[in-house]
């Protein structure tokens, strides 16, 4: 038993293995977590700081993703929702971020009831009585969860594991290449965007129509930005808009992903129509440029400029899109090994280096590879990948199912982990394949004037199903 002291008068509460595990966030790898820790008879509690499931898909919404139904509805889920009479969409189809969000993941959150709270922040987690430097008796203590509400209110929950799954949505990367913003870049905060803006709002239309805008990144999101800005100046509205493609790194075969070999077909047109974008014109690709700074013009505009000081020519708008990071600051007080690079579980770490694995060659891994020195947490989902880039879905649903069947007991399944992924998705992003600029495979030297590529004939191109940002199907 746990005995805690309120106002003096000791409290007798739940022995640790009768507690919950709570679940940080509401998107598709932590209810996912819940429905499998239902499955195996052990009571969840969900902690969402937004005020709906799939608070970070939603912000999406307008996004589609390269994964269909079949590749993005979890099972042990499905079985929940089947007695509802919830019926799967055609699972050949490719959901938006708020088809996902209505259609599956808020009846998944509605039929898991009170076990779900939302407008709760989880601010701090450690050891009920043990801070990270204690060591006596601190695994027999159950964890205990600082929980901020949105009306104010405070409370701490008690729980026998911890499932992290609230992804990295809130923590985007800056355009900076040293990882900081970038000198000015906080003071030009009303021209830059670090989102996929939804070009299918009008307002959204005026504010990049006719204007010249720097896309910062080399992942899905920025194919997806550039692919969306091609089409805004091909069309009447748009006449004159014009896109600045700005990469760390120089363009290689690899640059725009799998293409027509990509066995997820969406994705692989994703990366063609960004080739379009830049063959027809559309955009300037400068490559070997690591942004140091950001100005302001006599007319207001922005100046973008490199670490060896080179400067483009002025911009109106910036859409940064480097990644994101994981927020870790509210886990301050456990013991976790992470790797020094990727910021991942240190095991985890070496499969799903974007430097060696693209997403079709990450190793199968669960509990085993997720643990840490802290027995009983566990970082899931996109999570669980840091810094590292392109996250599918498949991949959460199995570390959860993993995780589930640990915290239950049954080792057999937790280490039976079996999943295979489609292939050729380059798992680009973020800076994570700098290489030195006299080995780029444009020749792009440190102290050379920028370099606007245009990249061969116009290209064929797919109607494109525009990915979601970093990653696409990549869960919460």
């Amino acid at each position: 038993m746990v005995v805690e002291i309120h106002e003096g008068v000791a409290v007798t509460v739940l022995a640790t293995t009768e507690l919950p595990v709570v679940v940080v966030g509401a998107g598709p790898s932590g209810l996912a977590a819940a429905a499998h820790l239902i499955d195996r008879g052990i009571e969840p509690l969900v902690l969402e700081a937004g005020q709906a499931a799939g608070a970070a898909v939603r912000d999406w919404s307008h996004v589609r993703l390269f994964s269909t139904w079949g590749e993005v509805v979890d099972p042990a889920a499905e079985k929940l929702l089947a007695p509802t009479g919830w019926v799967k969409p055609d699972p050949a189809t490719h959901p938006s971020g708020g088809d996902w969000a209505d259609t599956y993941l808020q009846p998944l959150a509605d039929v898991l009831g009170d076990r779900v709270r939302f407008g709760a922040t989880v601010t701090g987690v450690s050891r009920a009585g043990r801070d990270r430097i204690v060591d006596a008796d601190r695994e027999a203590q159950p964890f205990v969860v600082h929980v901020s509400h949105a009306d104010g209110r405070e409370e701490r929950a008690l729980a026998r594991a911890v499932i992290d799954a609230s992804g990295t949505w809130s923590t985007p990367s800056p355009a900076g290449a040293s990882g900081l913003p970038a000198l000015g870049e906080r003071t030009a905060a009303d021209r830059i965007t670090y989102r996929v803006p939804d070009f299918k709002d009008h307002a959204v239309q005026a504010r990049y129509a006719g204007k010249r805008t720097a896309v910062i990144g080399s992942g899905a999101s920025a194919f997806t930005a550039l692919a969306h800005l091609a089409d805004l100046a091909t069309s009447k509205e748009g006449a004159g808009t014009k896109a600045v493609w700005i990469l760390r790194r120089g363009i290689s075969g690899s640059t725009f992903g799998g293409g027509t070999a990509d066995q997820l077909p969406a994705r692989g047109a994703l990366g063609l129509a960004a080739k379009a974008a830049v063959d027809n014109g559309h955009a300037d690709a400068v490559t070997g440029f690591r942004t140091e700074a950001i100005e302001r013009d006599a007319d207001g505009r922005l100046v973008i400029v490199a670490e060896d000081r080179r400067r483009l020519d002025p911009v109106d708008e910036v859409i940064v899109l480097t990644g994101f990071r994981p927020d870790l600051s509210f886990l301050s007080e456990l013991r976790l090994v992470l790797d020094e690079r990727l910021q991942a579980p240190v095991q985890l770490a070496p499969l799903i280096d974007p430097n060696q694995h693209s997403c079709g060659t990450v190793y199968p891994h669960g509990h085993r590879e997720l643990s840490h020195p802290e027995q009983g947490v566990y970082l899931v989902g996109m999570k669980s990948y840091g810094r590292a880039p392109t996250f599918l879905a498949m991949t959460g649903y199995e570390q959860v199912r993993s995780v589930a069947a640990a915290l239950a007991g049954d080792f057999d399944s937790a280490d039976n982990v079996e999943l295979t992924l489609p292939e050729t998705g380059v798992c680009g992003g973020a800076g994570l394949f700098d290489t030195p600029d006299a080995q780029q495979a444009d020749g792009g030297g440190c102290c050379a004037a920028p370099e606007l590529a245009q990249l061969g004939a116009p290209a064929a191109v797919a109607t494109a199903t525009r990915e979601a940002p970093a990653g696409g199907c990549c869960g919460s």
